[in-house]
């Protein structure tokens, strides 16, 4: 039961709309497996579908401070568009006219803006923008076409827009969206496909370079909410973004990374972008690019773009389809209530065994998923409310079986011997506390003459001397594999055979009470047993089904038997005074030993039953004991 409340706990905490935990949870999980999957390996850019102009600190240093006139811009750009690309896209935000310049030309444009606009034209090319809350709508975009109305409710979206001049937007073939937003734990783990500004959809700037690279007129969103981009296919999801998989093995940054002053310097540069994608962008920390990623703490933004442009391309993308989130709902239940099942029906190392393989699966099973599903699945979600759930049963089930463990060894810790009471322990379903039945060897010892001896003794040296006979018969009861009953007044009861299987238990019983004889002779012959008058100890033995188990209430738990093997190993017990006997075995035993051990002594008639019975004893009692008949005692 407490397994159970803290699985629902953790399922309600987990499912509920919004919980804070469940997505950084998941892209935290997602991050650790995704790096697992194999990755393309690292080529030079003439095997890459992207590749990035980057204005690093050496091209600062080498042509100028940032920030450059858009002159110097259009000969990074005329440089580019020299070795014809499929598209070029500027990961740099252009908002204003040229600073460094003054106006040159109709409607206000100047020089350095002019000159940039006619390096754009010269290629198929994409400018970023900028989304603001106070900024304008803006011009119509590329189109973006619905097959049915679109369901995309966290979708980044602004009332406007911040773009490039409109002499710049002009010369391009399409605009793109630039910013990148963080996770609720920080790192940027995606690329808009799709913003909102204003009223009007409009495409992120890698969406944009593929578009163009494409030669599609137009963005379409399919009936199945999947995006469009000529021969590129994107499935957009709740959040119209793209999460963004480690497609690219360590060292493919470098290697599809061009230095912004090798390509100005050198036209044979330039001619390494023949028919690709290429994004200007700068990994230099002046021109504040520079976000944290799961693959660094600063990744440049164009590196980003890059990636969500190039797993487009190569069509390694995944998503999470709005059925997917009740699918791990329904996982994480099914997982649950199967770590229940284990903690309670299995040993804990089996059970922990168990439980670990099956959210083992589980996050292996979400892994596969990716590439070969195009799914996100969360890899540990599912499995920690399944663990939450598992570790309380299994802390529930520990704290049920101590109380059990504490319960046996209060019951048999005085009556068994240690080992058997750690065997106890160690397996309490070994015994059938509630009752069961049982073949016994039952055991009845009684004191001669005790009655007399109390009236004469000190009650001191009295309660010394049971003390010491009580540890002896207890010790030679539980050396022999027997089970002490109980002490009632004088006389030990002993059971074999319960509470768990022994071997040859009526052998064991004879062989016990010829050793109790023994120890009482010596205590006899002691000083104190000497001085008290102890006497001699007889002992009758019987063998027979019985019910054995735990009684007495819930304030004191009294481990016996009942049956007839019981009262009959009793009125035995009571018969040696009229055999002269030291020990009396019933018929009961007396069939299940060899006949070579044992020597019959007479005939009874218990109290209670009415056919006589054989008794036996010891052999090597036999010569000190009368064979006759006798009546019922």
């Amino acid at each position: 039961m407490a397994g159970l409340a803290v699985l629902a706990l953790l399922m309600a905490v987990w499912a509920w709309p919004g919980s804070p935990a469940r997505a950084p949870l998941r892209e935290r999980a997602l991050d650790v497996v995704l790096a697992w999957l194999p990755r393309p390996p690292a080529t030079d850019t003439g095997g890459t579908r992207v590749v990035i102009v980057d204005i690093d600190r050496a091209t600062l240093d080498r042509v100028g401070p940032w920030p450059w006139p858009r002159a110097r811009l259009a000969d990074l750009v005329d440089a580019v568009a020299a070795g014809k690309p499929a598209a070029l896209a500027l990961d740099i935000l252009l908002a204003g006219p040229d600073r460094f310049s003054s106006p040159a030309g109709p409607g206000g444009a100047n020089a350095g803006d002019l000159r940039l606009a006619a390096a754009l034209a010269a290629a198929p090319s994409v400018l970023g923008f900028g989304l603001d809350e106070s900024g304008p709508a803006g011009p119509p975009g590329v189109p973006v076409l619905l097959a049915a109305p679109l369901s995309v409710p966290a979708i980044w979206r602004a009332a406007g827009l911040a773009e490039p001049p409109a002499v710049l937007a002009a010369a391009t073939q399409g605009l793109g969206a630039l910013p990148l937003a963080g996770d609720r734990d920080g790192p940027i783990r995606r690329v808009p496909l799709l913003v909102l500004a204003g009223d009007a959809l409009r495409p992120g700037l890698a969406v944009e370079a593929v578009r163009v690279a494409q030669q599609a007129g137009s963005l379409l969103v399919d009936a199945d909410e999947r995006l469009q981009a000529g021969a590129i296919t994107v499935p957009l999801g709740p959040d119209a973004a793209l999460r963004l998989l480690p497609q690219s093995a360590p060292g493919a940054w470098e290697a599809r990374t061009l230095p912004a002053w090798r390509v100005l310097g050198d036209p044979a540069e330039a001619s390494r972008v023949a028919g690709r994608i290429v994004l200007i962008g700068s990994s230099a920390p002046e021109l504040g690019g520079l976000r944290a990623t799961p693959a660094a703490r600063l990744t440049p933004s164009v590196q980003i773009q890059a990636e969500a442009a190039d797993a487009m391309l190569r069509g390694a993308t995944a998503w999470r389809p709005g059925w997917l989130g009740p699918a791990e709902d329904a996982a994480a239940v099914l997982l649950g209530l199967l770590g229940l099942a284990l903690a309670l029906g299995l040993r804990p190392w089996p059970a922990m065994a168990g439980m670990g393989a099956a959210c083992v699966l589980w996050t292996g099973g979400a892994a596969a998923a990716v590439p070969t599903l195009a799914l996100l699945p969360d890899p540990a979600g599912p499995p920690l409310i399944a663990l939450g759930g598992f570790v309380a049963a299994l802390l529930a089930r520990f704290a049920r079986d101590e109380l059990a463990a504490r319960r046996l060894r209060a019951s048999f810790e005085q009556h068994l011997a240690p080992g058997v009471v750690a065997r106890l322990v160690a397996d309490p379903r070994a015994v059938r506390l509630q009752g069961e039945t049982r073949e016994i060897t039952a055991l009845f010892t009684d004191i001669e003459g005790f009655t007399a001896m109390t009236e004469r003794a000190d009650p001191a040296e009295l309660v010394a001397l049971l003390d010491r006979y009580f540890d002896m018969a207890a010790r030679v009861v539980t050396e022999h594999g027997g089970m002490v009953g109980k002490f009632v007044g004088d006389a030990v009861q002993g059971i074999f055979n319960a509470p768990l299987d022994l071997p040859d238990h009526p052998r064991r019983a004879v062989a016990c009470a010829l050793a109790l004889l023994r120890e009482t002779e010596a205590l006899r012959g002691s000083d104190l047993g000497r001085r008290l008058g102890l006497g001699r100890t007889r002992i009758g033995i019987e063998t027979g089904p019985a019910i054995v188990g735990d009684v007495g209430g819930s304030r004191k738990l009294d481990y016996t038997a009942y049956g007839n093997a019981m009262n009959t190993a009793a009125r035995l017990e009571e018969a040696n005074k009229r055999l002269g006997s030291s020990i009396c075995i019933g018929p009961g035993t007396a069939a299940l030993l060899d006949p070579e051990t044992v020597r019959e002594i007479g005939t009874l008639t218990l109290r209670g039953q009415s056919q006589e019975i054989r008794v036996v004893t010891p052999a090597a009692l036999a010569a000190a004991t009368p064979g006759a008949s006798a009546p019922p005692p």
